[in-house]
């Protein structure tokens, strides 16, 4: 299996490269500081084509295949992970989905305008009393003739304030448990819909997260995704291409801390030499690098496996919880380089620690893909067909 990058896939990479020196690098400290990055950003994504790079041209996207997303996601979370969400949730978690489970009209209507960057796409799962366990979720939609009655509360929704619709889970049948759950698209503009941003977070302040909340919000029954009580399914699927994106971006993070690290190591002395010639110093950088090359390989795995339509829930589970560990590991060493200029603002490293938590958490805890990996190992999980699978690459038209 050969990895090696196309000629367009390397000029993806630079081009993206450029774009995260020129655009996001001298301005991304205070946007952390502040909170929010400039919105503008999202017109220059949308120019350099990266809204829908996998998404086939004739729903608006670049028509690239899903390792080129993996690339997309490298670089930019070399840049902050708060870019590497935005692209991860509107491409990986909401697009992607509508092309999976999307009616040709839902594609027309929003897969369309989100791939080429004109509309913003997120997703909503989960709730203040439903993470891991989604079938907690207590969010519910009602039928009432055409429509359907949407009540409840979704939150850690990234992109809460600046997405204009949502894939969003609620319940439509509770007394089927994980198998009454339904899938609907969410516009922002429908009546009894509101979100609110969480303040404070430890990491990835630069990025948009909240809370979303339905009140009664009528929404077409044409929004709903897939059949009724395949939620859970699609929920599922969703993740598998989310979390490849998180193991992508992890990549990232990964380099940006070796990057630090190295620039640091060839610049601070101590004991009469370059810290940088001391064996635990250097213990620490091949420990990075040993990483980087092993979640690469796990994540370029998985997205070969997408680009040929073969089910990759298991490989992407891999690839999404050794990346993610290796790139909290690797962000903590990189601040006990810098010593206590680590622990200050002077240096990024102390952004990439913060912001390297948040993926070991979210889309599938550490603990949950333990579980996960071991139950394939032992024969008690496998991966059942999901009937829709992603369009293989190259896209057809």
């Amino acid at each position: 299996m050969d990895f090696s990058f196309s000629e367009e896939q390397s000029l993806l990479r630079k081009t993206v490269r450029q774009f995260v020196d020129n655009e996001i690098l001298p301005h991304i400290a205070e946007w952390d500081s502040k909170g929010g990055f400039d919105p503008a950003i999202w017109k220059r994504l949308a120019d350099l084509g990266l809204m829908g790079v996998c998404i086939p041209e004739k729903y608006g996207g670049s028509g690239m295949d899903y390792n080129s997303l993996a690339i997309v996601c490298e670089e930019l979370e070399r840049g902050d992970t708060a870019f590497r969400t935005a692209v991860s949730v509107h491409t990986g978690l909401n697009s992607m989905t509508i092309l999976q489970w999307g009616t040709e009209e839902q594609k027309q209507k929003f897969l369309l305008p989100q791939a080429k960057g004109d509309k913003i796409g997120a997703f909503g799962l989960t709730e203040p009393g439903a993470g891991s366990d989604v079938a907690a979720i207590s969010s519910t939609a009602v039928q009432d003739g055409d429509n359907y009655i949407l009540n409840g509360q979704k939150t850690w929704i990234s992109l809460c304030d600046s997405a204009d619709h949502f894939i969003v889970f609620a319940y439509t049948d509770k007394s089927k448990k994980h198998q009454g759950i339904s899938a609907f698209i969410v516009e922002r503009d429908r009546k009894g819909f509101s979100s609110k941003a969480i303040k404070g977070k430890y990491g990835i302040r630069a990025g948009n997260t909240g809370e979303i909340f339905f009140e009664d919000v009528r929404i077409p029954a044409g929004n709903r995704l897939g059949e009724e009580g395949e939620g859970f399914k699609i929920a599922m699927a969703s993740l598998d291409n989310g979390r490849f994106t998180v193991a992508a971006g992890a990549c990232g993070l990964i380099s940006a801390c070796i990057e630090e690290s190295v620039n640091y190591c060839h610049t601070r002395s101590t004991f009469g030499k370059l810290i940088g010639e001391h064996q635990l110093v250097q213990q620490m950088i091949a420990r990075m690098e040993a990483g980087y090359q092993m979640s690469r390989l796990l994540v370029y795995h998985a997205g070969e496996l997408k680009n040929q339509g073969i089910r990759n829930t298991r490989e992407t589970s891999l690839a999404k919880w050794q990346a993610c560990d290796f790139a909290n590991k690797a962000a903590d060493d990189a601040v006990q380089i810098h010593g206590a200029y680590g622990y200050s603002d002077e240096y990024p490293v102390a952004r990439f620690l913060r912001n390297s938590k948040a993926p070991v958490i979210y889309e599938g805890t550490r603990e949950i893909h333990t579980i996960m990996q071991a139950e394939y190992v032992l024969g008690m999980r496998e991966d059942k067909n999901l009937n829709k699978m992603l369009p293989q690459w190259p896209f057809e038209e």
